[in-house]
C-alpha cells in the first residue's frame, strides 16, 4: 500500500488546488488519518501562510501544526540552490515529509506553483521530490485556451519526463476543458500510448474557480479597503477600465464587473453606486480608486450608504499600473469561500471514477528506496537509538571530520583510537573542536592487560604466544575489534587507511561468524541515480558452493530489510530461468530451491542474467509472469570474481557511490572501508555499524522473551 500521493502540474494555473481538494475529500472517504504537505511554499507578503495548507487544514480538520506541513520556503530553496546546495533543499524536504508521516496513515503532496523562472527548473525539483519521497504521482494538466495538439503535446512530454526521472504515474487529470474537447483530448492521449496502466480524466473549465475575490484582489495590490468589509468575498469576474464618459460607460458594465477608475473620478463612483439600485443594470463586484486620489466629503458621504453593499479600494498606483497588476492575478481557493470549494469538490466528483481512482492511489506501490532516502532513513535510525562505534584509524583527516559530523548530528557516540597528542594536533590543524571526544591509546590503555589474556584465550590453540596476542593488540584494529567483542563499544569501523584484510582478519579471529554453517559474507548498497539497492557478496567468499550461496541470499535479504529496502532477491547467472546449461547455472539454481525451501515467504528468481533482473522490458521479454524480474532489489552474484568486477564496473561507470561492504554474519558488527572512501561514506557506514549493532540488541531481547515464555510454559527453567 502506498502512503502518499504528489499532486504535480504541466504549468502555472492548471487548478491543481481545486483537484487537491476533490482527492482530498476521496481519500478521508478511505482512510482514517490524512495528512497534507508542501514541499516548498511561497506564501506572499499579505498572507504569511500558505493558502493551500489553510485550505486544507481548515476544510479537513486536519490535526497538524502548520510547520509540518511544509517543507522549505521558496525564497530559502532559492537561495540553497543559488550556492549548488540542491541536495540539502532535498533533505530539508525529506526530514519534514518523514516527520509529518509519524502523525497520518497518508500524506497528500501538493507540489510547487511554478513562480520561478523557468519551468524546467520547477519541473526538475518536483520530479527530484517526487523521486525521493517515494510518492506516486497524479499529474494535473492545463487545457485551458489550449488547442488539443499543444494539450497533447505538453501532456507526452511531462509524462515521458516523469517516467524517464523515475517517477510512478498513477494518473492524468486534464483540467480546464472546453466541454466540446474532453473525449477528443482523453482519446488522443490514450492514443499516443503514454498512459497503457494510468488512468486519465477531463474536467470542464469552470470560470467561477479561476476569478479572484475582492480579497485576493486586495492582497495582491497591496489596496487599503475603504467600504464593503463585508463583502471582500465577492469575485471579480471581469475587469473594466472607467476612464470614459458614462454613456460609453454604462453599457460596458456586466455582472460581477470589478471597475478600475481615477479616485478623483466623482461621475463614475456615483454611477456605478446607482447600478446597485437599479433593476435594469448588471450589479457589478466592487470598486478600485486609483492614483492615492480618495472620494471628496460630499461623495465619502454618500459611498457610506452603500458601505454593506460594495466594496471600494483604494491603491497609490496609477490606472495603466493598477490595470497590468490586475491582470496577472491568480485566484486561490480561500478557506473562507465556500462557493468555490463547493463547486470544485462537486466539478471533482462528477467527472472523477472516485472508486477506482482511490483504489488506484491507496493500491500503488512504490517500493524503490532512492540514495538521498536511504542516506537519511539510516542517519535518523541511526540516532534514534545512539550506539557507541570506535574508530581505530583516529589521526586519518577524513575520519576526523567525519566524527565532528557524526557528534555534531548526534548519529552515535565515537571512540577514536591513536596518539592522543598527534590527534589533538590534526583536529587542531583542520580546525575541528571536539572537546567531549573520547581517545584510547591502545599501548597506554588499562584494558591493554585484559584484551591480551582475552586473544590469548582464544587463540592459544593456534600456538599463538601471549606475547604474539599482546604484539597484536597493540595494533589498532585488533584492539578495535577486540573492544567490540567484550562490549565496550558497540561496533567497528575501519578501512580508510587500511587493507580489507587488515580489518576483517581481527572481526574472524575474535568476534567470529554467528553460525557454523552461516558463511560472513559482505553486502554493498549501491546508491545509483534513482534508487538505492544492494549487491552480494562481492568482497569475501571466492566461489561459495549451493548452500553458502542460498545462506547468501538469505542473510542479504535480511539486511536490506533491514534497511528499509523490500527483497526481491536475484539469483545470477550468465542464463536466464531454464535457457542455459553448465555447472555454473546448476549452482545457482540450486541454491534458488534451497532459498524457496528454507524461506518460501522471499520472493527469489534464480538463475537469472542482471539485464532481466533490474529492466522491466526486458523482464517482458525473458521472464513476463516473474514477481522478481525487471524490479529486483538484492542481486546475489555466483562468485566473488563476476561481484566484486561488476560492483566496480557498475560504480565508475554510472557514477553510482558504493556504500560498503557491510559484513554480515558475523556475531558483532565490524565494518570496512574502502581506502578511497569519502568523509560522508564514513558517516554512512557508521550510521549502517549502528543500526546493525541495535539489530542485534533486538534479536538478544527476542531470544530472552522466547526463553522466558518457554521457562513458564514448560516450568523448565535450568
Amino acid at each position: 500500500m502506498s502512503n502518499g500521493l504528489y499532486i504535480t502540474a504541466t504549468e502555472s494555473g492548471s487548478g491543481k488546488s481545486a483537484v487537491a481538494l476533490g482527492v482530498m475529500e476521496m481519500l478521508f472517504r478511505k482512510l482514517d488519518c490524512v495528512g497534507f504537505f508542501r514541499p516548498i511554499i511561497n506564501p506572499n507578503s499579505k498572507m504569511v501562510q500558505d493558502p493551500d495548507i489553510l485550505l486544507m487544514a481548515s476544510q479537513f480538520n486536519i490535526n497538524l501544526p502548520y510547520e509540518k506541513m511544509y517543507g522549505i520556503t521558496q525564497v530559502e530553496a532559492e537561495r540553497l540552490m543559488g550556492l549548488g546546495k540542491k541536495g540539502e533543499v532535498i533533505e530539508k524536504i525529506i526530514e519534514k515529509y518523514n516527520d509529518a508521516q509519524k502523525y497520518c496513515d497518508f500524506i497528500l503532496c501538493e507540489g510547487t506553483d511554478f513562480v520561478s523562472s523557468t519551468a524546467g527548473v520547477e519541473f526538475d525539483i518536483n520530479a527530484s521530490i517526487i523521486k525521493n519521497l517515494a510518492c506516486p504521482v497524479l499529474l494535473v494538466a492545463n487545457a485551458f485556451q489550449k488547442s488539443l495538439e499543444d494539450v497533447s503535446r505538453l501532456i507526452s512530454l511531462t509524462l515521458e519526463s516523469l517516467v524517464a526521472k523515475g517517477c510512478k504515474v498513477v494518473g492524468t487529470v486534464i483540467n480546464r476543458v472546453t466541454s466540446t474537447t474532453e473525449d477528443d483530448i482523453i482519446a488522443r492521449i490514450k492514443a499516443a500510448g503514454l498512459v497503457r496502466k494510468q488512468l486519465i480524466y477531463a474536467i470542464p473549465d469552470e470560470p467561477v474557480l479561476a476569478k479572484p475575490t475582492l480579497f485576493e484582489v486586495a492582497n495582491a495590490l497591496n489596496a487599503e479597503i475603504l467600504c464593503g468589509h463585508k463583502q471582500m468575498y465577492r469575485h471579480a469576474r471581469s475587469f473594466t477600465v472607467a476612464a470614459m464618459q458614462l454613456r460609453n460607460l454604462l453599457p460596458r458594465i456586466t455582472h460581477g464587473a470589478l471597475i478600475i477608475t481615477p479616485g478623483d473620478r466623482a461621475d463614475i463612483i456615483v454611477a456605478c453606486l446607482s447600478t446597485l439600485s437599479s433593476s435594469s443594470m448588471e450589479k457589478i463586484s466592487g470598486i478600485i480608486l486609483t492614483g492615492g486620489l480618495k472620494p471628496e466629503k460630499p461623495i465619502w458621504d454618500l459611498l457610506q450608504g452603500f458601505a454593506d453593499m460594495v466594496p471600494v479600494l483604494s491603491v497609490d498606483v496609477d490606472t495603466f499600473e493598477t490595470t497590468v497588476l490586475v491582470e496577472k492575478i491568480q485566484a486561490d481557493i480561500s478557506p473562507n469561500d465556500e462557493r468555490k470549494i463547493t463547486r470544485a469538490m462537486a466539478l471533482f466528483e462528477q467527472y472523477i471514477d472516485i472508486e477506482k481512482l482511490g483504489e488506484k492511489v491507496i493500491t500503488t506501490e512504490s517500493t524503490i528506496v532512492t540514495p538521498k532516502m536511504f542516506e537519511f532513513k539510516i542517519i535518523q535510525r541511526a540516532k534514534a537509538h545512539k550506539k557507541r562505534i570506535v574508530l581505530p584509524e583516529g589521526s586519518e583527516d577524513r575520519v576526523l571530520l567525519a566524527t565532528e559530523t557524526l557528534l555534531r548530528r548526534g548519529i552515535v557516540d565515537v571512540v577514536l583510537l591513536g596518539n592522543k597528542k598527534k590527534i589533538e594536533q590534526k583536529m587542531s590543524q583542520l580546525g575541528l573542536r571536539m572537546p567531549e571526544i573520547e581517545i584510547i591509546d591502545p599501548l597506554k590503555s588499562s584494558h591493554l592487560d585484559l584484551y591480551t589474556d582475552t586473544y590469548f584465550e582464544l587463540r592459544k590453540h593456534k600456538g599463538i604466544t601471549r606475547e604474539n596476542a599482546r604484539d597484536l593488540l597493540c595494533g589498532v584494529n585488533y584492539f578495535g575489534t577486540m573492544m567490540v567483542h567484550l562490549g565496550h563499544v558497540d561496533g567497528m569501523v575501519s578501512g580508510a587507511v587500511h587493507s580489507t584484510a587488515a580489518t576483517i582478519k581481527p572481526a574472524f579471529e575474535i568476534i567470529k561468524a554467528k553460525e557454523k554453517l552461516t558463511p560472513v559474507s559482505s553486502l554493498f548498497f549501491m546508491c545509483l541515480w534513482n534508487q538505492v539497492i544492494a549487491y552480494g557478496d562481492c568482497a569475501i567468499n571466492p566461489d561459495p558452493d549451493a548452500r553458502e550461496l542460498a545462506e547468501i541470499a538469505i542473510t542479504s535479504a535480511e539486511t536490506a530489510k533491514m534497511f528499509g529496502i523490500e527483497p526481491r532477491i536475484a539469483m545470477l547467472s550468465y542464463s536466464t530461468g531454464s535457457s542455459g546449461k553448465g555447472k555454473d547455472v546448476e549452482k545457482v539454481r540450486d541454491a534458488t530451491t534451497l532459498v524457496r525451501k528454507k524461506h518460501p515467504e522471499l520472493l527469489v528468481e534464480g538463475p537469472i542474467q542482471y539485464d532481466a533482473a533490474i529492466e522491466p522490458n526486458v523482464a517482458r521479454t525473458k521472464m513476463p509472469d516473474s514477481l522478481v524480474a525487471g524490479k529486483a532489489t538484492v542481486f546475489i552474484f555466483p562468485d566473488l570474481n563476476t561481484g566484486n568486477n561488476t560492483y566496480k564496473a557498475v560504480q565508475r561507470s554510472s557514477r553510482a557511490v558504493a556504500v560498503g561492504p557491510v559484513l554480515q554474519g558475523l556475531n558483532k558488527p565490524v565494518n570496512d572501508l574502502s581506502r578511497g572512501c569519502l568523509v560522508a561514506d564514513i558517516v554512512n557506514t557508521v550510521a549502517i555499524t549502528a543500526i546493525q549493532a541495535q539489530g542485534l540488541d533486538m534479536a538478544m531481547k527476542e531470544e530472552l522473551l522466547s526463553t522466558k515464555k518457554e521457562c513458564e510454559t514448560t516450568g523448565n527453567c535450568g
